[in-house]
């Protein structure tokens, strides 16, 4: 099979490019210097498929939350063809092998690629190893409650018995960095309901002060260090020293706090609670400026869905903290991108390259070269369509993203060479 185009995003920049596919693997990519007859119209892009390393699938244990079918049908439709499954939130966590075994039983074998990350919680330490020789990409901890019961937050002592494991077998720790001790409790006078309440509950200075721990024990133990879901540009200075002492640290943040802010987030508007939380209009420009400058490496949705009732009715306190996107961070990626003037040749570093680095998938995925597999997106990047809840793929269908005017459309998403979605109506 081939696929032409006038506008193929390859690591050397956009170009008419002619991609031809044997199986599940790009054979050739070859200039196309006659684009008289093209394979697609003009006004589509071909980029890399997507790959997103922080998705809570939630199956098994909660699939009323979400599961795979489902979730690999959201993705598909956002131009994403491979997820990185979180450890969490599913009943048992892969924080051993029996947990990863469920999941892998569980995930599809076609369509949407599944990777799996491990877990680590206190006193799993030794599981490590057994997970690692099974296959999962590194593994993620909590500093703060999760949440949920079955995955509780480690100490440093938890991580001073892990890290020596990670270092030996060369995986990344992923870590939700927010230090518990600077989270304080929320007044019993303060209204449940104001957006003010859960923000200064969850303060700045709880993710500073987790990763200057992180980066310590990076600095120590030498393990390849990863901060999800930074939402404060306050740890910036911190993890640009790190980079300059060398350290293999790295930093995502997520499409909804590159796109909403705490002034535009009405009260009793639970669908926008996640931690660390959104946060005020300085600071998501602050984030668009470091993904610009490559202090922050890359975008992961941090898909958490939850039945619509565990939003609490307005209730901060009480709700459920996830947002649901994973169908849309294309889109809202490129929406902000493009209003601040950045073309979108710088998408695939951010949405496939770097986030297929993280969790050693580089080797297959995140560009458009002979021997990678044949995940393409298929996009009109002029196209502009309002967020229609019900038309999502998700298990539940709301999202902070309802009635939104974003840009950028999937036209269709290739996975290992199959076709996995086509909207006919772009």
């Amino acid at each position: 099979m081939i696929i032409r185009s006038t506008r193929v995003v390859l690591p050397t920049g956009i170009q008419p490019a002619e991609i031809e596919i044997t199986g599940d693997r790009i054979t050739a990519v070859r200039p196309w210097a006659h684009p008289a007859h093209p394979t697609l119209p003009e006004h589509l892009v071909i980029m890399p498929g997507l790959v997103d390393s922080h998705v809570h699938v939630n199956e098994p244990g909660r699939t009323d939350w979400e599961g795979f079918r489902t979730a690999t049908a959201a993705a598909a439709a956002g131009g994403i063809t491979t997820i990185v499954d979180m450890p969490l939130n599913s009943i048992p966590a892969v924080t051993t092998r029996t947990g990863l075994e469920a999941k892998r039983k569980a995930a599809p074998i076609d369509g949407v690629e599944v990777a799996f990350w491990g877990g680590i919680v206190p006193d799993n330490w030794h599981e490590l190893d057994d997970l690692a020789s099974a296959g999962v990409r590194g593994f993620k901890c909590f500093l703060s409650p999760s949440g949920v019961e079955e995955f509780p937050p480690v100490e440093e002592r938890d991580l001073r018995r892990a890290l020596p494991v990670l270092a030996r077998r060369h995986l990344p720790l992923l870590a939700h960095a927010e230090w518990p001790a600077a989270l304080p409790m929320i007044p019993i006078e303060a209204d449940p309901r104001a957006y003010r309440t859960w923000l200064d509950s969850r303060p700045p200075e709880a993710e500073v002060g987790a990763i200057e721990r992180l980066i310590a024990l990076c600095e120590e133990f030498g393990v390849r260090t990863h901060i999800v879901h930074l939402a404060t540009d306050a740890a910036l200075p911190a993890i640009r020293a790190a980079r300059a002492r060398g350290l293999p640290v790295t930093v995502e943040t997520c499409p909804h706090y590159l796109t909403f802010a705490a002034e535009e987030i009405a009260d009793g508007a639970t669908f926008f609670k996640c931690a660390p939380p959104i946060r005020a209009r300085a600071t998501r420009d602050a984030l668009w400026r470091a993904l610009e400058d490559g202090t922050i490496d890359l975008v992961a949705t941090d898909h958490s869905p939850c039945p619509p009732e565990m939003k609490a009715g307005g209730d901060f306190v009480r709700a459920w903290g996830g947002i649901a996107s994973l169908e849309l961070s294309l889109s809202a990626v490129w929406t902000g991108a493009a209003a601040r003037g950045i073309g979108l040749e710088r998408l695939p570093a951010w949405l496939s390259a770097a986030p297929a680095r993280l969790a050693g998938l580089d080797d297959r995925k995140g560009s458009i070269e002979p021997g990678k597999d044949a995940d393409l997106v298929v996009w009109n990047p002029d196209a502009e369509f309002t967020v229609d809840e019900t038309r999502l793929h998700q298990r539940h269908k709301r999202t902070p993203y309802a009635g939104l005017r974003l840009r950028g459309r999937v036209h269709e998403t290739w996975a290992r060479g199959r076709l996995v979605y086509r909207d006919s109506g772009v």
